[in-house]
């Protein structure tokens, strides 16, 4: 990656994508945030220059810069995403922290959140704009669909399938071959042993469903 970087978000998860930017000597541009409060002010020594729709700045998107979406609302990070395709015909680069180990055998697709100490092992497959927090595990052959975060030292083991928009939460551990469905919720320190249904909420260990 040669291009500097412009982060949409600069709260929590934008310093986190800083950081990992910083890991590998990329130089970010500035920050755009929607929050008042922290615009014309510095970030860890970036500054936030305006919103995240600002066109003054996201016109050099594609062009002088690339773009990372670092916006904790999973429905306002889809807005920006789309919008970003739709109008300024970019992805989102991958922010891949250099103390991670990402297989060179494994498949990663744009906008992705690798934090440092995560382990994507070989033939693994992540989609896009997924979060993958600090010291986290995604093991052989294990599938990661669009939009999901792992939280921090969760254990995503062989063959297991994460579909689209799952939350998986720190310390959990998928055993392998299971499936979590579409927009499920897995607590954090959960043992998952058995499939989990789509916008399912489980918890415990072993897991099981809050009603």
């Amino acid at each position: 990656m040669q291009n500097p970087v412009i982060i949409l978000g600069a709260q929590k998860l934008g310093t986190t994508a800083l950081d990992i930017f910083n890991s590998n000597n990329v130089i970010v541009y500035c920050f755009l945030d929607d929050s008042q409060k922290l615009q014309q002010e510095e970030v860890n020594n970036v500054a936030v220059m305006s919103n995240t729709e600002d066109n003054e700045f996201l016109k050099l998107v594609g062009k002088t810069c690339d773009v990372f979406v670092a916006v904790e609302d999973s429905a306002a990070r889809k807005g920006l995403i789309k919008m970003l395709k739709d109008e300024h015909k970019v992805v989102p680069v991958n922010a891949i922290h250099r103390f991670s180990a990402v297989s060179e055998n494994a498949w990663l697709g744009h906008g992705n959140l690798v934090g440092a100490g995560a382990i994507i092992s070989n033939n693994a497959k992540v989609g896009d704009n997924n979060i993958i927090h600090a010291r986290a595990m995604v093991d052989t052959k294990a599938e990661v669909g669009n939009y999901v975060e792992i939280g921090a030292g969760a254990i995503i083991n062989a063959e297991v399938t994460v579909e689209d928009g799952a939350f998986i939460g720190s310390g959990a551990v998928v055993v392998s071959g299971v499936k979590i469905g579409k927009n499920a919720r897995i607590g954090a320190g959960s043992v998952v042993v058995a499939d989990v249904p789509a916008k399912a909420t489980v918890f415990g260990n072993p897991a099981a469903p809050i009603k």
